[in-house]
């Protein structure tokens, strides 16, 4: 689920026209409306094969790639190209082009905005907004559906690649993963953003406890701020050097699992990167000094690795965890014999959200969505993680995406990735490795319904007798309030106290 970036662009789109809006008053004239694009040898000297994208916007302000993301967007077109080569014409016409939220033939009467975009990087899980994409200028264009429209974009600038500059209290590091570019077959680097507390200038022969931080779904390396939790700690009596991980890959949100279609992730975090970060910083070197938190998908993240490494850090606060539960996997059991993504019992679309700041989310309409995409949104991030790799490469789907119905084998194989499943199965092996580690919060009324999960994993654990603290926060949506995260970081001195500082004299 969604970290800040995510959550920002999602605000900015529902202030200008929500989705739902632009195929209100679709045109009925014959006249046609298409985009004519052409990229030039400066933003590649190569044909390209891939996929190409037109954005529009009515926002006089927002550039129209930006107003495209995986929880909402402005109208955008996509076409998948093979060897097109610099200076030919691509046209973009309603009987030739992927849409949502509706075709250029139902395109709404008004002022434009439109752009192109060459999808140059396939690495990003930002299929349109990657670093080094070709990009066109804005084209503003009036489509009133009385006469013929060609609107010409050429593809002339690439998307920069965001400086990470290091600062006294942060560094950013990225290592070459073996484990991964083997499995991907190129360089695959795991980075991260490393915050210092004030302590570790002034006293350097001291070495610190580590949290280890995994962002919500579309949380970027470059927004981090490590070391304002860093400070935080500091004031609760724990000086700690807080390492942002970066959790992004081509489907999404790689969730630090290892996966059939991801690759060992978690292997290559906890066999590679914590050993390197521990030789390049004064961290210490016991899992009772290796902490883990974050929230939403982040929060789903460091719950999973506690679990299924317990010998490894010494305690999770995972706030609002994408499903922990599969039998409550945005309000479906997906192991129901019935089970269906995208229509209730009585045929009507199912919703993904309660009413509130992210408005109504219905599950067919972001599948809709994300097949424009191709790649990088919450739904097919999640079939990433926990599907097999089908016969052609890609991961295989868990529903229909036409009529909804969940396939029962797929559904069988998620079981390996269902926290409930995974702790209730291994519980005697698990249980006096995680006594004391286990921390989870989310709101009453989450607004993915992600407290649903919780409460099924609160139950569970009492049940099995587990000391673990899992909270139902009163009122609180999916955010939560400060106080909660305040919170954990006074829980974290607590336990860095009992686990460590008690234990080797201060």
């Amino acid at each position: 689920m969604p970290g800040p970036r995510s959550l920002a662009k999602y605000l900015i789109a529902t202030l200008l026209l929500p989705a739902a809006a632009w195929a209100q008053q679709p045109t009925t004239s014959c006249a046609s409306l298409q985009f004519e694009v052409t990229f030039e040898p400066k933003v590649s000297d190569r044909p390209f094969t891939g996929r190409v994208y037109v954005a529009l916007t009515r926002g006089e302000h927002l550039m129209p790639a930006k107003a495209v993301d995986w929880i909402e967007a402005d109208p955008f077109f996509a076409r998948d190209v093979r060897g097109w080569k610099p200076g030919e014409s691509l046209v973009f016409a309603a009987d030739n082009c992927l849409a949502y939220p509706c075709s250029l033939a139902e395109l709404p009467p008004g002022t434009y905005r439109a752009q192109a975009v060459l999808g140059l990087n396939d690495w990003s899980r930002d299929a349109i907004n990657a670093p080094g994409n070709g990009y066109s200028e804005v084209a503003v264009f009036k489509w009133a559906a009385e006469r013929p429209v060609t609107v010409h974009l050429r593809i002339a600038h690439t998307f920069p690649q965001p400086e990470l500059l290091d600062r006294e209290s942060c560094k950013y590091v990225s290592l070459k993963s073996k484990r991964l570019s083997a499995f991907y077959g190129r360089d695959v680097f795991l980075r991260a953003a490393v915050g210092l507390p004030e302590l570790y200038s002034r006293e350097p022969q001291r070495r610190f406890p580590t949290v280890y931080v995994v962002p919500g779904f579309g949380g970027a390396l470059e927004e981090a701020s490590p070391e304002v939790l860093a400070g935080i700690l500091t004031a609760q009596g724990m000086p700690a050097v807080v390492v942002h991980l970066d959790a992004s890959c081509p489907t999404g949100h790689h969730v630090f699992a290892d996966s059939e279609n991801n690759g060992p992730w978690a292997t290559a975090l906890v066999s590679e990167l914590i050993p390197w970060l521990e030789q390049q910083f004064r961290l210490i070197r016991d899992p009772a000094a290796r902490y883990l938190t974050g929230h939403s998908s982040g929060g789903w993240s460091t719950l999973w690795l506690q679990i299924t490494n317990p010998d490894t850090f010494g305690g999770v606060w995972s706030t609002s965890p994408d499903p922990v539960d599969f039998t409550a996997f945005m309000q479906v059991d997906i192991y129901a014999a019935d089970a269906n993504m995208l229509y209730t019992s009585d045929g009507a679309l199912r919703s993904l959200t309660r009413p509130g700041v992210f408005g109504i989310m219905k599950a067919k309409e972001l599948c809709a969505l994300e097949a424009v995409l191709g790649r990088g949104g919450q739904m097919g991030s999640f079939e990433a993680v926990f599907s097999p790799r089908g016969a052609d490469g890609r991961p295989v789907p868990l529903w229909d995406r036409a009529s909804g119905r969940i396939d029962p084998q797929v559904a069988a194989a998620w079981r390996k990735y269902d926290i409930c499943r995974v702790l209730e199965n291994n519980w005697p092996a698990l249980a006096p490795k995680l006594a004391g580690k286990l921390h989870v919060s989310c709101g009453e009324q989450d607004d993915f319904f992600l407290d649903q999960g919780v409460r099924k994993l609160g139950e569970l654990l009492k049940k099995l007798g587990s000391d673990a603290q899992v909270e139902i926060v009163p009122g609180a949506s999916h955010l939560l309030p400060p106080g909660v995260f305040m919170e954990v970081a006074r829980q974290m001195a607590e336990q860095f106290d009992r686990q460590y500082k008690n234990r080797h004299g201060g």
